[in-house]
């Protein structure tokens, strides 16, 4: 398996079999269970797909019936060469599938239309604006019941979920869902596209250096030393990174350096553009990772 850009992670570190990885605590290299549920609808467990494991020596994620009920237009898009008309035609059948423009069509009797006109690229862009937002906690909420990662902060730490930060968070949540038309079936086939461009513009590229500026190095969970020597951070279950160093390094006097599995991207500014101001932008899985600390 081909790594793209190691970012100065040892190259050994790649498969649960390498010695290196073997000689690491057992509690570092697996996800706490405090921070995932115990079901999901992907095809590799919460404790799997979140540990450090799985960043050292990924595979592919599928969510549920993703593929099967969308065959058409991945049929479609094997046939078109070119990225942007792609592009195109992705946008299209997210139009037409899900009855954007005729919300009628879907079910809408009247009400709050501003929610009924929610749709995928609205939570992107405002989770771009601001991650503590309404649109935020909709993805980060959609995180959790497909691939079983919990929040770990939503303008506040979420450590109890009995708690009432977390029950804000689920309140947010609930607002941001309600009245929406497939919200998360929509953020399902947002994902599933992501990785197909991967696979088809990138082939045989498992892991992208990504990079994230912050001014709070000491907020982060470190769950210990990883097998390359490095902090193993638990990020929270959504983030955003860049990947230009220059850019990052914008948001904060620290820089965190991150191997990022490329199953773990779910968009990224390029993919559909127009979508994202940041030029640069990846929304990232979290789950523990090792990771190198930086100053700009």
């Amino acid at each position: 398996m081909k790594t793209k850009n190691t970012g100065g992670f040892p190259e050994g570190a790649g498969c649960d079999n390498s010695p290196d990885v073997c000689r690491a605590d057992d509690k570092v290299l697996t996800l706490p269970r405090h921070a995932c549920l115990p079901i999901n609808r992907c095809n590799l467990p919460a404790v799997i797909l979140g540990s450090l494991s799985y960043q050292l020596c990924p595979v592919p994620l599928q969510l549920d019936g993703v593929a099967e009920l969308h065959q058409d237009l991945f049929l479609r898009l094997q046939d078109c060469p070119e990225a942007g008309r792609r592009a195109e035609i992705f946008r299209d059948y997210m139009t037409v599938h899900f009855r954007l423009e005729h919300l009628d069509e879907a079910g809408f009797s009247g009400g709050p239309r501003g929610r009924a006109k929610a749709n995928y690229v609205r939570m992107l862009r405002g989770w771009s604006f601001d991650s503590g937002s309404r649109e935020a906690a909709v993805l980060k909420g959609w995180v959790e019941s497909r691939f079983g990662l919990l929040p770990r902060y939503h303008c506040e730490a979420l450590r109890d979920k009995e708690g009432s930060a977390y029950l804000r968070f689920m309140e947010m949540r609930a607002r941001g869902l309600y009245g929406t038309n497939a919200l998360e079936s929509q953020l399902d086939l947002v994902y599933a596209y992501c990785q197909y461009e991967f696979a088809r513009q990138q082939p045989g590229v498992s892991h992208l250096t990504l990079y994230r500026g912050t001014n709070h190095r000491d907020e982060y969970e470190c769950l210990g030393e990883g097998p390359g020597g490095g902090p193993v951070l638990l990020l929270n279950s959504l983030n955003s990174f860049s990947s230009n160093r220059e850019r990052a390094g914008e948001f904060g006097d620290y820089i965190l350096v991150a191997n990022v599995p490329v199953a773990k991207v779910i968009f990224h500014s390029a993919l559909l553009p127009g979508v994202l101001q940041g030029e640069d932008e990846r929304l990232v899985l979290g789950g523990a990772y090792e990771v190198a600390w930086t100053t700009f």
